[in-house]
């Protein structure tokens, strides 16, 4: 299933739900979808989600992004030489930081909705 994150001050983004899970809870919310946070409430999670990003990069946290759902297993076969690396949790935040960042400047909210199934 695909999340929907919207605000009235940026454009929409939209990830795979399990990553959208986990950076919800980076950024201090409960993880359900639906969901929304009210323009007092966004800064603070913007700013637990960047802390949590710095230390993804600088290795002192432990949450390692799944494979998207579109993205194949490793097979058997594959050579891991010839396997891209996984995205990090930390470069699929970037879209997020980006919505959090705008609403956050324009003392908007920021909704999120579950997309099909």
């Amino acid at each position: 299933m695909l999340v929907t994150f919207r605000s009235t001050a940026t454009e929409s983004i939209t990830m795979f739900e399990d990553v959208a899970v986990q950076l919800l809870k980076l950024m201090g919310a409960t993880g359900r979808i639906p969901g929304a946070l009210g323009p007092d409430d966004v800064p603070l999670a913007l700013r637990q989600l960047e802390h949590a990003t710095e230390r993804i990069k600088a290795g002192t946290h432990v949450t390692p992004a799944r494979p998207a759902d579109n993205e194949d297993a490793k097979n058997e076969d594959e050579d891991d030489e010839d396997r891209e690396p996984p995205v990090d949790l930390a470069t699929r935040a970037v879209p997020l930081l980006s919505i959090l960042k705008r609403a956050a400047a324009a003392k908007a909210e920021l909704v999120w909705e579950a997309k099909g199934k």
